[in-house]
């Protein structure tokens, strides 16, 4: 276990038992979606990879895309 985890583990333990089940369950989930993204990322093929591309270039191509900036405005109050 990193000392990272063992530090939250430590704090949590601290939590009452109704928060440390909270956190339980969302650590939990998060190991279990992280291991699903795995999965589906492994099992992915080449060929799936090579589709995915073509639709993204067909995308831009089509200007079915938009600049980041238009989609997530940089606030320049915001650090």
């Amino acid at each position: 276990m990193t000392t990272l985890l063992e530090r939250a583990v430590a704090e949590a333990a601290k939590l009452s038992p109704s928060d440390q089940d909270t956190i339980a369950s969302r650590w939990l989930a998060e190991i279990e979606d992280e291991q699903a993204w795995t999965e589906r990322f492994a099992a992915t093929t080449d060929n799936q990879w090579d589709r995915l591309v073509d639709e993204v270039r067909r995308d831009i191509a089509s200007r079915g895309t938009h600049p980041l900036e238009d989609v997530f405005p940089i606030d320049a109050s915001q650090p």
